[in-house]
């Protein structure tokens, strides 16, 4: 029976609480662990079901991966097969970045169309376009993804849209290939900088992180080497608004403040107060949040991934707020469960009308990908009485002892 977890709102919650390892930092510098033939540290883990998914795909492949703590160790010197198993490529979407790694490795990959929260359409166009341009051959049999390429050749590759996916997948891929390969229009995710000083400690050279042009130089072997990841920047956003939408005081440690900018900017227009420490960010909110506009955009714009857990804020914000929703059409799936709990939330195409009520009400709710899972937990939280989250098996797969940590601020939660 899966479990749920029941939620006791209507309390401020106070207290520090330590961000995991970034889940999308993780999920794309764990399979790049591959393309080594040495041993690879990894460490800050996080202890999430995509990890565990991850693991479970890369010991099919031949790796030996064991996990002690945080850290990770991927040895990949028997690694002899390049294809990965339908039913594990199913669960989750960054199965796809095998398709990179392993063209990378022996020049062929077989990977399932990938699975994942469904938040709409994620097309695999750029992903295909790059690695065709580096020298790969793909074709979609049967729901499994096909890939051959004699060689992989550097080139330029301009991007269409700005995919953090395929950026990602391209970064793998030109990681081993010949020459220079030249990204244009690429995602500037703080999880794309981390990856690249990863392929870096490696051996390759990767310049330009962060910025619209990425440029790897590839090697033909790839070292070990011992890497750190980055803190989690939508689980430090999370606590952001469990701090703002419970009128709490949370102190969130081990995170990047700079990642969070315009995060932090749009609390400070609700009248939230944010203070910032080299390492810290501290979310102190007395008084019923002020209503304000969002748009999500690609990084440094404000998070699709925080859009969920910030439209709950805003449900009791004093005034109107408007959420214009501008990467994936199926991100407001969560808003049909706030209702149930009371907010005034209207929905046309991609935009949200939010009409800030009074409070919310606990109710039996339901999460439909892993930010919507987020939002109900912020909601429970600020919510009357109590409130029942199902489906947390989305919860999972991105937040590390989410219950735990919510008891450590003040939280009156539970899992059955």
């Amino acid at each position: 029976m899966e479990s749920k977890i029941i939620i006791n709102g209507g309390r401020p919650l106070c207290g520090e609480v330590t961000v995991s390892g970034g889940k999308n930092s993780a999920v794309a510098i764990i399979p790049a662990a591959l393309m080594s033939d040495e041993i690879c540290y990894i460490e800050n883990i996080p202890k999430i079901e995509d990890v565990i998914v991850l693991k479970k795909m890369m010991e099919t492949l031949g790796a030996e991966v064991t996990i002690e703590g945080n850290t990770m160790k991927v040895d990949p010197s028997n690694v002899s097969k390049w294809i990965v198993p339908d039913d594990l490529a199913r669960e989750m979407r960054a199965s796809y970045y095998l398709m990179g790694t392993m063209l990378a490795k022996f020049g062929k990959a077989q990977v399932a169309f990938p699975g994942g929260c469904n938040i709409g359409s994620r097309p695999m166009d750029q992903h295909l376009k790059g690695l065709n341009a580096l020298g790969a051959k793909i074709d979609l049999k049967g729901g499994v993804y096909v890939c051959e390429a004699d060689k992989l050749k550097g080139c330029e590759i301009y991007m269409d849209v700005s995919s953090v996916g395929a950026t990602v997948n391209i970064m793998l891929a030109a990681a081993r290939a010949e020459g220079v390969t030249t990204i244009v229009n690429a995602a500037r995710e703080p999880h794309i900088v981390d990856l690249a000083n990863f392929l870096s400690a490696m051996g390759a050279t990767v310049k330009g992180a962060g910025t619209p042009t990425i440029r790897i130089k590839g090697a033909s072997k790839l070292r070990g080497c011992r890497y750190s990841i980055l803190p989690d920047q939508i689980e430090t956003g999370t606590w952001m608004a469990l701090a703002a939408a419970t009128r709490g005081d949370i102190k969130i440690r081990g995170c990047v403040p700079y990642h969070m900018e315009s995060a932090s900017v749009k609390l400070a227009e609700m009248g939230v107060e944010v203070i910032e420490g080299e390492d810290y960010i501290r979310v102190n909110a007395k008084n019923r949040p002020n209503a304000v506009h969002i748009q999500t955009l690609p990084y440094p714009g404000f998070p699709t991934d925080l859009q969920q857990p910030f439209t709950v804020i805003l449900s009791t914000a004093k005034g109107t707020s408007m959420v214009i929703e501008t990467i994936f059409e199926s991100r407001f799936r969560h808003v049909d469960e706030l209702r149930r709990m009371g907010a005034n939330i209207q929905i046309s195409g991609d935009v949200a009308v939010i009409t800030g009520v009074e409070s919310l009400s606990g109710a039996d709710v339901v999460a439909s990908d892993l930010r919507a899972g987020a939002a109900l937990i912020v909601a429970g939280a600020m919510a009357k009485g109590k409130t029942t989250i199902s489906n947390t098996k989305y919860i999972d797969r991105g937040y590390e002892d989410i219950v735990d940590k919510l008891i450590s601020v003040g939280a009156d939660v539970s899992r059955t």
